[in-house]
């Protein structure tokens, strides 16, 4: 029996990366910037459209703290993010010495609740007598948030928004672009994403005078002087010429890894049919378009006879692997004192206690799908 491993989201390469690679040592550009990083960010910027500016940089982490630095976000101030996400959102508003406020999600989209967000708007400037300098929604597993309604509340008060799109490049809400929605938006090409540069990010700006100073900030703040001089303090975050080359071979396939993990995600809906207790996060109406980064199910112990733990631990026992969903972040005991707000449907704790992670990626072949599949249908049957 074949008992390979199967990984939860492995990269995929499309042909032409090794092509760019080469033309950067062939030209003796291995040096940090080069002509494959000014490529990569105009074949970005091509891509999203919008008349965004795009900055390479060496990880989407490095593209929220340097956005927050550009929305003014310093010590003492306060910056709503959502939730039910990974750390890498809510660590940078702690590295400028700012305190995240956490906004649980809604059941339909799995993010940021506009109706929380209203509330924990008007709270803290009940609370703290100021306004949030940063609201920072995430399209969670590829899945667009309710972009309309947040954008809304976000103009009324006056508060920017920075889209943590790290997960959802090529997905897309009313048919435009996630991370072309706010002032600013991160995006990711670790391993593990939509596209990949073996690491790295990119930060999404709305002007031309944004994304200079995004790449003075990110180039150690260098003035424009002869010797080495500096007026503020600034990063090592750009990414590589030689990780951009990657970059650019893998924009050439990305509507296909996008195609592809959409298709994979409806082969496991079709194998699946039946299944009592199993649910997946779906696009709630014709307005959202997921890229279905990652194909993510519920189960309910009640109608499934399993727990989601029980699933994860089959999977293991099979050789395949799985992940729960986010940890929400007001759980985490790194952020036990910022505020939060949710309400009695905990929609993000029951997400996390009843939500998995599928094998999802382009090299996926039939059989693994199929031994995924049994795994969830052998427990059915028990």
């Amino acid at each position: 029996m074949n008992n390979k491993r199967i990984w939860l989201s492995l990269a995929h390469m499309g042909g032409q990366e090794q092509q760019f690679i080469q033309e950067a040592f062939d030209t003796n550009w291995v040096v940090p910037l080069g002509p494959n990083v000014d490529g990569f960010e105009k074949d970005l910027e091509n891509y999203l459209g919008e008349n965004k500016h795009i900055v390479a940089l060496s990880a989407g982490t490095a593209a929220i703290h340097l956005a927050l630095v550009q929305l003014g976000v310093g010590p003492g101030d306060e910056v709503i993010c959502q939730s039910f996400t990974f750390s890498a959102s809510a660590n940078p508003i702690k590295y400028l010495g700012a305190n995240p406020v956490f906004v649980d999600s809604e059941p339909d989209t799995w993010n940021m609740d506009p109706e929380l967000l209203r509330e924990a708007i008007e709270d803290r400037i009940r609370v703290t007598g100021r306004k949030p300098k940063a609201i920072i929604p995430v399209h969670l597993y590829g899945m667009p948030a309710k972009m309309d309604e947040i954008m809304t509340i976000a103009c009324a008060f006056e508060i920017p928004v920075l889209e943590d799109a790290a997960e959802a490049l090529g997905a897309e809400y009313k048919g435009q672009k996630c991370g072309t929605f706010g002032e600013f938006a991160c995006l990711s090409f670790n391993g593990n994403k939509m596209i990949t540069t073996s690491g790295g990010g990119a930060l999404v700006c709305s002007t031309k005078e944004e994304a200079d100073f995004t790449k003075h900030l990110a180039t150690q703040a260098r003035d424009n002087a002869p010797h080495y001089q500096h007026s503020k303090v600034g990063y090592n975050y750009r990414l590589s010429n030689i990780c951009a080359g990657i970059g650019r071979g893998q924009m050439m396939v990305l509507q296909q890894h996008v195609e592809a993990r959409r298709g994979i995600n409806m082969k496991y809906r079709k194998l699946l049919t039946g299944i009592p207790g199993i649910s997946f996060q779906s696009n709630p109406s014709s307005d959202f378009d997921s890229n279905m980064w990652l194909t993510c199910i519920l189960v309910d112990p009640a109608e499934a006879g399993f727990t989601r733990e029980e699933l994860r631990l089959a999977m293991e026992q099979e050789n395949i692997e799985t992940r729960p969903l986010w940890k929400p972040m007001h759980l985490q005991p790194v952020f036990a004192d910022a505020p939060y707000y949710g309400n009695d449907i905990r929609v993000s704790e029951k997400l996390f206690e009843r939500g998995l992670c599928l094998p999802s990626h382009p090299n996926l072949t039939e059989e693994d799908l199929q031994r995924v599949v049994d795994v969830i249908k052998g427990l059915a049957k028990m």
